[in-house]
């Protein structure tokens, strides 16, 4: 038994985990193991630090994650700092060059707020896999309804773009189609009496039945392993409708179980879409059990998720709320609808091609533009001084400010809300609401315009009915 712990120890040790905009440091000298194995353990982990570091940059860019080494006096340390990305990883080992290492990096609000609010925005984002070698040690470090949601917004991607196909087909007709089997016809049929039973072998344009008993198997698959996850969360009840409605897309077909070469041979269909060959992938990940809830040891997946963007799509929930009840015209940077091109003169020595508020919210004579900002800048100001807080950070704040204030200028409007959005702890925000302190307001005033500058924070809960009270307050007041 103590040995199978140790091992399990040693398992555990091959995977550095962190939370996202946070820095995490790690002994070098124990995670590469080469306390035991060096007469200068320091040294050697040190190099093998930096090999770490050189062997997994790619990997680390797509993750917004940095290493670095860092030498205290005493010890080698790894230092890992991470962005606005959360994902799992494999992470390639120093001294064998394969992937035995991984990185599982959470979001710094929890999965059980994360997962209502993906729900809430209709599953809009959702984690992305990565064509990375497989995990061999983290897929129970996340949510199984994560793989869930992945694989079940690719099968829904795929039927979207499903489009009927020539089949030659056999049948009995009463009315002949296509080649007609006179000898058959002669022999089985008409000795019979049966003179309008004619064997016809014809091309038909039909679903492709194969293919939706495939999707048919991997929704089921992903149903029962949905329902075997409601503890994490009454949104894993809207995952399991969401899964029941694409079921019933295909409930005509039986379910069918393909083999790798089946795979394959869909794969070299001519034309076929990246949505196809994404649709295909989450098939063939069901049909293997990698990353599903259950017993399975198998490799899990790398994928990441992009937090800024599910920030932004957060906020753009929320004021998408506000807009129907303001009655007002919502624009949306998502879908290229506030962008406003830079004309250069020449054009190729321009940097910077166009300027894209996340949100456009027009109301009357009053434009609302809006940058969702998925940084900790809200809350650092509530508990430290201007000056207290790191030059870093400041100098980021400052930037989104002339940001906010260049997106402000693109409005005709008389008047103009220039709103920076920051994400926040839903306590931290019922404090706020109840001190009156939930947004902080400048206003500057050109001639006959003005533009009010807000610093608000959006908290990481699903209560929109709630989070959307106070700024229909401020607005009406202002209106």
């Amino acid at each position: 038994m103590a040995a199978k712990q140790k091992g399990l120890n040693s398992l555990r040790s091959f995977c550095l985990e962190a939370t996202d905009n946070s820095v995490a440091m790690h002994n070098a000298v124990d995670f590469f193991g080469v306390r035991n194995s060096s007469r200068d353990p320091n040294t050697m982990a040190a190099r093998l630090v930096a090999q770490f570091e050189e062997q997994n940059r790619r990997i680390t860019s797509l993750m917004d994650v940095r290493f670095d080494r860092v030498y205290d006096g005493r010890d080698v340390w790894l230092r890992v700092t991470t962005g606005n990305t959360v994902g799992a990883v494999p992470l390639y080992s120093p001294s064998s060059a394969v992937p035995d290492y991984g990185l599982v990096i959470q979001p710094r609000f929890p999965w059980p707020g994360i997962g209502p609010m993906l729900a809430e925005m209709g599953w809009r984002i959702a984690p992305v896999p990565l064509k990375l070698p497989l995990l061999r040690r983290s897929e129970r470090k996340v949510p199984p309804w994560v793989i869930s949601c992945m694989i079940l917004a690719r099968i829904k991607a795929l039927l979207d773009g499903m489009t009927r196909r020539f089949e030659l087909c056999r049948e009995i007709r009463s009315i002949p189609r296509g080649a007609i089997h006179w000898s058959e016809y002669a022999v089985q049929h008409m000795a019979r009496g049966a003179f309008l039973s004619l064997p016809c072998t014809f091309p038909d344009l039909r679903d492709d039945r194969l293919l939706l008993g495939a999707i048919r198997f991997s929704l089921e698959k992903q149903l029962r392993s949905l329902e075997s996850q409601i503890e994490h969360g009454a949104f894993v009840h809207q995952l399991v409708a969401f899964c029941s409605e694409l079921l019933r897309i295909v409930r005509r077909n039986p379910p069918y179980v393909p083999s790798p070469k089946v795979l394959g041979s869909w794969l070299q269909r001519p034309m076929k879409t990246s949505s196809f060959a994404e649709g295909l992938q989450a098939i063939e990940w069901t049909v293997q059990d990698r990353g599903l809830a259950g017993p399975s040891d198998l490799e899990g997946i790398p994928w990441h998720m992009r937090m800024e963007k599910f920030f932004e799509a957060w906020v753009e929930t929320v004021f998408s709320s506000i807009a129907r009840e303001l009655a007002g015209e919502l624009r949306v940077g998502r879908k290229r609808q506030t962008t406003r091109a830079i004309a250069w003169e020449p054009g190729y020595v321009g940097s910077q091609k166009s300027l894209v508020p996340d949100l456009w919210l027009d109301w009357g004579g009053t434009a609302i533009v809006v940058d969702a900002k998925y940084k900790r800048h809200f809350e650092e100001f509530q508990t430290q001084s201007w000056r207290s807080v790191e030059e870093e950070v400041r100098e980021q704040h400052r930037t989104d400010l002339f940001q906010i204030l260049a997106y402000a200028n693109l409005s005709k409007s008389s008047r103009v809300i220039a709103c920076l959005a920051y994400p926040c702890e839903p306590e931290t925000w019922r404090r706020l609401v109840e001190r009156k302190t939930l947004i902080h307001r400048a206003e500057i005033t050109v001639g006959s315009r003005a533009v009010h500058l807000w610093l608000t924070a959006i908290p990481m809960s699903t209560a929109i009915e709630k989070i959307r009270v106070p700024l229909l307050q401020e607005l009406r007041a202002i209106g």
